[in-house]
């Protein structure tokens, strides 16, 4: 349902220096628009694939494009469709491969959602800054209250916290580094395809699929190392479209980030249970707060009301996470 962010995708993909042997768009729209752009282009190495609602969702319709996967590919790469490439975006996901053989994923670097600045190695942040590996950028007014109350991260950018809650792989500076992760970014990853013999992306995500690739990226983590080469980079302009509304939004945030929370840690401790919930109660009043601070008063609203029915469903009917393929 996106075909002009999908024409601006498949522009830079046109441009690449090392363009894929395959492109498999698996399209869930329920009109022809997508149909119509594709029909009028000439795109080498392009599969189309429209799909009906029984493959309709972001998690089916991967799982339905990884089955259309030539024998003969080494890595498969996703995109999300509001996404830009730089020109040596797969060159540099595929040298990475080539750097580190024991790889089994590779996530590339969105180039256009902070402003980092380099600063000395031994530089002091402030509270309301974040600082990792010699850059520091102005730090979310969220983090700024949790590390207030000593309830932020305390693992490096990428990694999921005993308490989950982490910093997720955009708190990684554009150093031109590799860095080991624990999570990729599901529109702008890549995975050997023998990953696919023993994972799929699990179908608990419906629809929109709010965290689907942080419960696959955690599940394929224990059995083998990932990494972000921050020299493999795009930019994601968050076409909102064909999103879910707010307050499914704010349910999702909740449940699905306790469904991942238990695929990394299944049983976690006393304290780590408080610190997980504690959050969870925290970000819920930010939104509410959000009602009277907001030009989008009825969104924050809403997402608010989502987040807390999705917490206290957690009581009576909590996600069952599975370990397995």
């Amino acid at each position: 349902m996106r075909a002009q962010p999908l024409a601006n995708l498949l522009e830079s993909i046109g441009l690449q220096s090392s363009y894929p042997h395959e492109i498999i768009i698996v399209d869930g729209s329920t009109n022809v628009e997508t149909a119509n752009l594709l029909a009028s282009k000439t795109i080498p190495n392009l599969q189309y694939f429209l799909v009906d609602s029984s493959q309709r969702g972001l998690t089916k319709q991967r799982n339905f494009g990884i089955s259309k996967v030539a024998d003969d590919i080494d890595v498969i790469c996703f995109l999300d469709d509001d996404t830009y490439l730089a020109t040596d975006y797969f060159f540099q996901l595929i040298q990475t491969y080539t750097e580190y053989p024991e790889a089994l994923g590779v996530g590339g670097f969105i180039s256009n959602e902070s402003h980092w600045e380099a600063v000395s190695p031994h530089y002091h942040p402030t509270i309301h800054e974040f600082y990792f590996d010699g850059y520091k950028k102005q730090d979310g007014s969220r983090f700024v209250l949790r590390k207030r109350l000593g309830l932020d991260a305390n693992v490096p950018p990428g990694f999921l916290p005993r308490f989950s809650h982490g910093r997720s792989v955009a708190f990684l500076p554009p150093s031109g580094k590799i860095y080991a992760v624990d999570q990729l970014m599901g529109g702008v990853a890549s995975y050997k395809k023998s990953v696919f013999d023993r994972f799929q992306f699990s179908t608990y995500f419906q629809g929109y699929g709010l965290y689907e690739d942080a419960d696959f990226s955690l599940r394929v983590s224990k059995t083998g190392p990932l990494f972000i080469n921050t020299r493999a980079q795009l930019a994601h302009y968050h076409e909102y479209s064909g999103r879910p509304n707010a307050y499914v939004y704010g349910k999702m945030v909740v449940r699905n980030g306790w469904f991942v929370w238990r695929v990394k840690w299944p049983n976690p401790r006393w304290n780590d249970r408080l610190k997980w919930n504690s959050i969870c109660f925290l970000l819920t009043l930010i939104r509410f707060s959000n009602t009277f601070t907001t030009a989008h008063k009825k969104e924050a609203w809403l997402e608010a009301w989502g987040r807390t029915i999705g917490w206290w469903s957690l009581l009576f009917n909590s996600p069952k996470p599975s370990n397995s393929k």
